[in-house]
């Protein structure tokens, strides 16, 4: 046999094996996605978008009267709602985007199993979709620090980037949760209860400066540790410990190339299993 006539069949590499190239090129798909996920998403309610202020709005008024009066946590010069909700807009815009994600192969069961499409698309368009809440809540710390007299600190690019780690971590635990809940439908009981155990574990409503140093660096194993700890050193101007970020952008590698391997493995099966 000839050279020329030679076929070698090789394993693809796992980054390749994902076909990030097919992904960019539905980006209108995505695009279109994303849209109706932002449009459909207060579709049906009684009052709307006002949704995405009150949610930040009334957990960061019982957070500081509870938290402010009695527990007294000590959070430098930053006031404590300006604390708390620099906290809560963060973590509702991860705790919404999971959840929707999750639920993003099992909601579109007719679309999964009859037409092609990168599958990738459907919990990233979930993730992307929930941002909408974030740039609200954006405004409304705006207005807080306005408010208070907090002026945003030199440390302002910290912000952005925490954010970027934010939208990482919630694509990468959105992707890995929507394939499992394909397969294992225990997953739409045991994610509340998981996301809440997660938002206990995260510094939103107390400082990390609780912890003594012989744990903080276990305690940023937790990514949103680290995430909140660079976005409050962006806004506030309070000293960012780079340790714990660090730690926690390791993590959320780690989370990342875990998931999408998650996905990839069971990727082939969604359109008969869902």
């Amino acid at each position: 046999m000839s050279q020329d006539q030679l076929t070698i069949i090789e394993p693809k590499r796992f980054l390749s094996s994902l076909d990030l190239g097919d992904l960019w090129r539905h980006r209108e798909l995505l695009y279109f996605m994303i849209w109706r996920d932002v449009k459909i998403r207060y579709k049906q309610t009684s009052i709307g978008i006002a949704w995405a202020v009150l949610q930040p709005v009334l957990t960061t008024a019982i957070f500081t009267v509870i938290f402010s009066s009695y527990a007294k946590f000590d959070t430098a010069d930053v006031p404590y709602p300006l604390f708390a909700l620099s906290g809560v807009m963060v973590w509702l815009f991860a705790h919404t985007s999971i959840s929707m994600a999750s639920n993003s192969f099992v909601a579109n069961t007719n679309l999964v199993t009859k037409v092609y499409f990168p599958r990738l698309i459907l919990p990233l368009a979930a993730t992307i979709a929930a941002l909408s809440d974030l740039l609200f809540s954006i405004v409304i710390l705006a207005l807080m620090m306005a408010y208070f007299a907090v002026t945003p600190s030199s440390q302002i690019l910290l912000a952005p980037l925490s954010l970027v780690m934010a939208i990482a971590l919630a694509a990468s635990l959105g992707t890995l949760f929507s394939a499992l809940n394909v397969r294992f439908r225990d997953v739409k009981f045991a994610l509340p209860f998981i996301l809440q155990v997660w938002m206990i574990a995260s510094p939103i409503f107390y400082p990390t400066s609780m912890l003594s140093e012989k744990w903080r660096l276990v305690y940023a194993v937790n990514p949103m540790v680290g995430i909140l700890e660079a976005f409050r050193a962006g806004v506030f101007g309070t000293s960012a410990d780079w340790q714990l970020i660090g730690v926690s952008g390791l993590s959320i590698l780690v989370i990342a190339i875990f998931s999408l391997a998650v996905f990839r493995w069971m990727e082939d099966d969604f359109a008969d299993i869902v």
